[in-house]
């Protein structure tokens, strides 16, 4: 057998092998999980342009849409948003039980929604300045 022929028959036995193998090594021994990642990323929308988001304690600069150092209701409201708009389907503005995870729940519209937002809002600003800055954004909701 000349070598070119040994080559020819190497490489068809290798197209002819090899997935059968691959097959066995999925069978044998699983692929390895992923690894976690290092940093959660932060629900809601993408960072305002030229802010990278650092971690969960970056919510003040993921939020802060006029880039005051401050968080106002209005700005809390529309980022807090992003899962009512993610999941009204059909962007009526309400999410029926259909829209909502599982299929369940009672019917929430946008502005019933904003305003337990605002709710939430005023029980996090614990000075009443009608700003959240980044410690009172850290903190959960205080009282009712």
């Amino acid at each position: 057998m000349t070598a070119a022929a040994a080559r020819m028959v190497f490489a068809l036995a290798v197209l002819v092998l090899a997935p059968a193998v691959s097959a066995q090594r999925v069978w044998t021994s699983p692929a390895p999980a992923p690894a976690a990642p290092t940093t959660m990323p932060l629900p809601g929308p993408p960072a305002a342009p030229g802010v990278t988001p650092r971690g969960t304690g970056d919510y003040l600069s993921r939020m802060d849409a006029d880039r005051d150092g401050k968080v106002a209701l209005v700005e809390y409201q529309d980022w807090l948003s992003y899962a009512f708009d993610g999941m009204d389907r059909n962007r009526d503005g309400t999410l029926t039980p259909d829209e909502q995870p599982g299929g369940r729940g009672q019917t929430l519209t946008r502005e019933a929604h904003r305003t337990r937002l605002a709710e939430r809002f005023r029980r996090q600003d614990i000075d009443r300045s009608g700003f959240l800055d980044a410690k009172e954004l850290a903190a959960p909701p205080q009282g009712r």
